[in-house]
């Protein structure tokens, strides 16, 4: 593409674009209750205020970059929770203007971050998989089981809306079989002025979800100048450093998004998570990944404003 990719001003200029946090993790800290099908979309009809508000806490911690509340969104899941069309598309839109609002009442009150260095903080359309809409854990398995056709239906409508929406990129994540990947890059070539990143759900530092090697995935976006950078998200913090050299063995030259979850494992049976998160480990990590080739860094399920503050001071050091 001869338009420039909206990333390439913050790798110039700061080596690193520093991505958000979990958004789920945040609402929840608000008291705000996540157990429909919709999860997090549920609240951009009930609570959109909410989502405004973990937005602009990402962007005050040193986020570059904010993530819509569209990962869980689609029409096929608004309409099964009784949304009308219209009204489903309305809601699509809501997530990516709050996003919008946030990062436009930052920069009216900060300067401080990438702002102060002539830098306007990136909004990106979350585009979840489909075993995100079954609610049932197959975003951390792909077995789908279904054709190519049937994907492309699923992700078709939101991607056209959201493609259109008024984002800088597009987040596709936690993809969790090659097979959706294929789809999903069909899209994207679909819009050509578009750009997206591409981000799998990983079982190991060196597999996705599905099985199928990294590296082969990595190598699917080698030569489309649309994606700007191919990596991992919402999997384990021990297997990154793995991963990030598998991405960059099959996919050289292009960069590297890493953005895990803390590493806390949930208890179905007590609904609580188990382990630890501390903020200034992740800092430290941060700074292992980054000298590693990762470019695009932030934090996924169970990670916070306090863990992007920490990655920010961390990347500081390792940027100067």
């Amino acid at each position: 593409m001869s338009t420039p990719s909206p990333i390439t001003p913050y790798l110039e200029k700061q080596e690193v674009l520093l991505l958000d946090g979990g958004l789920a993790t945040e609402l929840e800290n608000q008291g705000l209750v996540l157990d429909t099908a919709l999860w997090s979309a549920q609240l951009l009809s009930t609570h959109p205020e909410a989502i405004r508000a973990v937005h602009r806490a990402y962007l005050d911690a040193g986020a570059d970059c904010i993530t819509t509340a569209s990962y869980q969104a689609s029409m096929i899941g608004f309409l099964a929770a009784g949304f009308s069309e219209r009204k489903a598309r309305s809601l699509l839109n809501m997530a990516v203007t709050l996003a919008n609002e946030a990062r436009d009442e930052y920069l009216a009150q900060s300067t401080t971050n990438g702002a102060a260095a002539g830098l306007r903080p990136l909004v990106a359309a979350s585009i979840g998989p489909y075993g995100a809409w079954l609610a049932n854990g197959a975003e951390y398995r792909g077995d789908y089981g279904i054709s190519n056709q049937t994907l492309r239906a699923f992700h078709e409508p939101r991607w056209a809306l959201l493609a259109t929406a008024g984002v800088d990129l597009l987040a596709c994540e936690t993809i969790p079989s090659y097979q959706e990947a294929e789809v999903l890059l069909a899209l994207l070539q679909s819009t050509p002025d578009r750009f997206a990143w591409m981000s799998f759900s990983c079982r190991d530092g060196v597999h996705i979800s599905d099985g199928t090697p990294i590296v082969e995935c990595a190598a699917l976006f080698a030569t489309c100048d649309q994606v700007v950078a191919v990596g991992v998200n919402c999997t384990a913090p021990q297997y990154i450093t793995s991963l990030i050299e598998q991405v960059r063995t099959g996919c050289p030259g292009k960069p590297v998004v890493v953005y895990p979850n803390s590493g806390e494992v949930y208890d179905g049976a007590t609904r609580n998570w188990v382990g630890t998160s501390d903020p200034m480990d992740c800092g430290l990590a941060t700074d292992d990944w980054f000298d590693r080739g990762a470019r695009l860094i932030g934090g996924c399920c169970r990670m916070g404003p306090a863990h992007i503050k920490a990655m920010r001071a961390a990347l500081l050091k390792s940027t100067r």
